[in-house]
């Protein structure tokens, strides 16, 4: 699904260029559920906004599912984002104006499709991740766990085959951090690709292979054994 060749990312303060990303060589199959994980400043967030097609500014070669995103313009890649690839963010980044429902429908919104058909999937996502509930409720008014899960929600309501995750447990307690990397493998199970960055070896270990990055180098890529991935597991 996705191949990285060379991939470099640098940033230039006055005279001084700092490297975050160096000569990443990186495939990752369909299907899979990749952590990457690294001390801070190691470059796991660059790497996954270039993954995210948020940053344009990178140098090398990436496929995306036998597409050289190298050689798409910016429009281009944001189409490809749009259809393709879903984002969760650490601090959520739900529009405080919008409702739980307005929020979750968002990524629809950039879609060519009948109205009724959107609210369709909403209500769908709604009732899959249990907040039928917290539909008319606006982000202020929930937990943060409730948040995220609306953040999860609205990264996969319209089918992304790609799941981009950074510390989507980090502002969270230890059971809600629990459910989100349990509906995780579960969505991963159903066969979206994730790629998830966290601190945290726990959350590491729902998945099925470990990245590390130190200094912008892809230092370690490791598979998990198959006992290892079922962390949380009754």
């Amino acid at each position: 699904m996705i191949e990285l060749k060379n991939v470099e990312r640098s940033y230039k303060t006055g005279h001084a260029e700092t490297w975050v990303l160096r000569r990443i060589g990186l495939t990752i199959k369909e299907g899979e559920f990749v952590t990457v994980m690294g001390p801070s400043g190691a470059g796991k967030s660059s790497l996954l906004n270039v993954l995210a097609l948020l940053d344009d500014s990178w140098l090398g070669e990436y496929w995306f599912s036998s597409t050289p995103v190298h050689s798409l313009n910016r429009k281009q890649r944001a189409d490809l984002a749009r259809q393709r690839i879903g984002m969760v963010f650490q601090s959520y980044h739900l529009l405080d104006d919008l409702t739980v429902a307005e929020n979750i429908d968002l990524p629809l919104s950039y879609k060519n499709m009948p109205a009724k058909d959107r609210q369709a999937m909403v209500a769908d996502i709604l009732d899959r991740f249990q907040i039928v509930a917290k539909k008319d409720l606006f982000p202020n008014q929930l937990s943060g766990g409730q948040q995220q899960l609306v953040g999860i929600a609205r990264a996969v309501v319209h089918a992304p085959t790609l799941l981009l995750a950074d510390e989507p447990t980090g502002n969270l307690h230890s059971t809600q951090a629990r459910e989100i990397m349990e509906l995780f493998r579960e969505l991963n199970r159903t066969g979206t690709t994730i790629v998830q960055v966290t601190h945290s070896e726990e959350n590491a270990h729902y998945g099925k292979r470990i990245l590390e990055l130190r200094d912008g180098w892809l230092t370690r890529d490791e598979t998990l054994q198959p006992n290892t991935t079922e962390v949380g597991a009754q």
